[in-house]
């Protein structure tokens, strides 16, 4: 069992599926305390007992990502448990789709409230403890269609685009506080993406634009986020790493 999170504190968002349950249960396997935030109490717990069966530690939190209140109530109970807060990974995220001119406000704004104002209200609940410790790894997580753009998600891709300008403007104010900041875009390997990957009119012509030929395993893209947490990464700032079989390649 590696140990390279040992006694850290980690708020992983959007954790009760997917990438972010990938995510959480790695962190947990390296020692470090984890913070299962979802949506729904029951996904979060679920993982969470998943990591306490294994012999991690964890704990389960309800929180709707884009109402102030519930990430600022889910921070202070984390703190009050754990005392501090040392890693934050802002990966909750949802879509609804819709072809540019169809779209309604509701669909734009729900989905730039979850990924954008999500990661915005994440990043102001856990900073002010992580600048006085002088220490943090905040790592956001972004998407190919944020560097790409899409069809039919233009509200995805536009929250995505904004989450690159939000990881270098953390990384460059908070550097001389030792926080560093980083964005991962991870490929086809979330729940929100099963249509691309199961329906037969999008899979081929997907998967010719990966040049791995292959869809990614959630447990394939955990590790890039142990690196962002660690100290391995100590003097790794500002970065977008693609972790998507090649997809972005420009």
């Amino acid at each position: 069992m590696g140990m390279q999170l040992q006694g850290k504190v980690a708020f992983v968002t959007g954790a009760g599926q997917g990438i972010g349950a990938s995510v959480a249960k790695a962190y947990a396997r390296e020692g470090a305390k984890v913070a299962v935030i979802d949506l729904t109490l029951d996904s979060a717990a679920h993982v969470a007992k998943e990591i306490a069966d294994a012999g991690g530690e964890a704990m389960a939190v309800a929180c709707d990502v884009s109402d102030r209140s519930q990430v600022e109530m889910a921070a202070e109970q984390v703190k009050a448990a754990w005392g501090r807060i040392d890693i934050l990974v802002n990966n909750a995220g949802i879509t609804r789709t819709a072809m540019l001119n169809k779209m309604t406000i509701e669909q734009w704004q729900q989905v730039i409230g979850v990924h954008l104002t999500g990661a915005f209200n994440c990043l102001q609940a856990v900073v002010g403890g992580m600048i006085e410790r002088k220490y943090g790894r905040i790592i956001y997580v972004t998407s190919a269609a944020g560097v790409l753009g899409t069809i039919g998600q233009i509200n995805y891709s536009a929250a995505k685009a904004g989450i690159l300008g939000m990881t270098k403007s953390t990384a460059k104010e908070l550097a001389r506080s030792n926080i560093t900041a980083n964005a991962i875009a991870p490929g086809a390997a979330t729940p929100m993406t099963e249509v691309i990957r199961t329906d037969e009119r999008f899979k081929e012509k997907y998967l010719d634009r990966i040049p791995l030929g292959r869809w990614a395993e959630p447990e394939e893209i955990a590790p890039v986020f142990i690196f962002f947490a660690s100290d391995a990464s100590a003097y790794v700032t500002g970065q977008i790493l693609a972790a998507d079989g090649g997809m972005t390649i420009h």
